[in-house]
């Protein structure tokens, strides 16, 4: 009775009056409660043959139906694209996603993307929490930001996974090249993010309402432009306490996961990432599409065997070569 597409009944056996969306939640451990809250309100569930709403208290003898429909079934097309999977099983796959692919469709982005790919691969077999525009999508990053990504094939590990999402316990570790020198060993941007106040395109630290944000870095590897051919050279380190003396190579680690986090934190303390053309110098000394940005290390505990599980997704190979062209 936990499959979507199915309707059954029961009796209240409780000693004790319960909502009816927290006792569906613990029968049904595989549907979210907002699915299930939604559910109460579309009159899927009855209670005594009767609708009600999801505050409603069924007490011992009550007699409880529901109507799970069947899902939604996406207007997307599967797509033979390859992916390069980093793991495999019958909850999940991680993949390296590569730079200039879109995660899920969306206005000007119908085709092509990682939704479309993973529908071809997993055959339809996917979560549905997200709606059918986003199937299996529990987290995502940048269009040009390229890694590691967890894509959910079942409801149970979707929810499983956006919970530790939600208590901040999935390791999620960043590497990019900055423009500017940072001192010191590394340091931590607690600035909290929402929309730009004027350009509804662009997050901001400074906006009304924003959400908690937190961003750790260390520094990897320093540039200096001496070091550089004169067309290579950093010309801008940001406008906020940055400098043109270089590049640096740092690692990222993630506490919360706001749109654009890593890329507006970093603009804001004075050193974008080399190729932001959203958050940094228009001009890049270097051919680059996008932002040098790249999702190197996810973990997380497996939604169903409790065990933790750690995968490194490896440097592209544009990210690669800038390195060998700094160094």
């Amino acid at each position: 009775m936990n499959e979507a597409g199915t309707s059954f009944e029961f009796i209240m056996e409780e000693e004790e009056p319960e909502r009816i969306d927290k006792l569906l939640s613990s029968m049904l451990p595989d549907l979210s409660r907002s699915y299930l809250q939604k559910l109460v309100k579309e009159g899927a569930v009855l209670v005594n043959e009767k609708g009600v709403k999801p505050n409603h208290k069924v007490n011992p003898g009550d007699l409880v139906e529901i109507s799970v429909p069947e899902p939604e079934l996406p207007d997307i097309s599967p797509e033979d694209i390859p992916l390069d999977i980093l793991y495999e099983d019958e909850e999940l796959l991680v993949v390296n996603k590569p730079k200039g692919m879109v995660v899920h469709p969306a206005p000007g982005h119908s085709g092509g993307t990682l939704v479309n790919a993973v529908m071809y691969h997993c055959r339809g077999k996917l979560s549905g929490i997200n709606g059918v525009t986003r199937p299996g999508i529990v987290h995502r990053i940048d269009r040009d930001t390229t890694g590691s990504l967890v894509i959910c094939k079942s409801d149970r590990a979707h929810q499983a996974l956006a919970g530790q999402l939600k208590e901040h316990s999935i390791t999620r570790r960043y590497r990019a090249v900055v423009l500017g020198i940072i001192e010191g060993e590394g340091g931590t941007v607690n600035a909290p993010i929402g929309r730009h106040p004027t350009d509804r395109k662009k997050m901001s630290t400074r906006c009304k309402n924003g959400k908690p944000a937190v961003t750790h870095y260390r520094v990897l590897e320093r540039f200096y432009n001496d070091t550089l051919p004169p067309h290579l050279r950093c010309v801008s380190g940001g406008s906020k306490g940055g400098n043109s003396k270089g590049y640096t190579y740092i690692e990222c680690r993630l506490e919360t996961g706001r749109t654009h986090q890593i890329r507006v934190h970093l603009s804001e303390i004075g050193y974008p990432i080399l190729g932001d053309a959203v958050y940094g110098p228009a001009k890049c000394p270097f051919p680059l599409t996008g932002q040098t940005l790249h999702a190197r290390t996810l973990g997380f505990i497996h939604p169903v065997s409790g065990e933790y599980m750690e995968f490194d997704a490896p440097l592209p190979e544009y990210f690669e070569e800038l390195l060998r062209k700094m160094r």
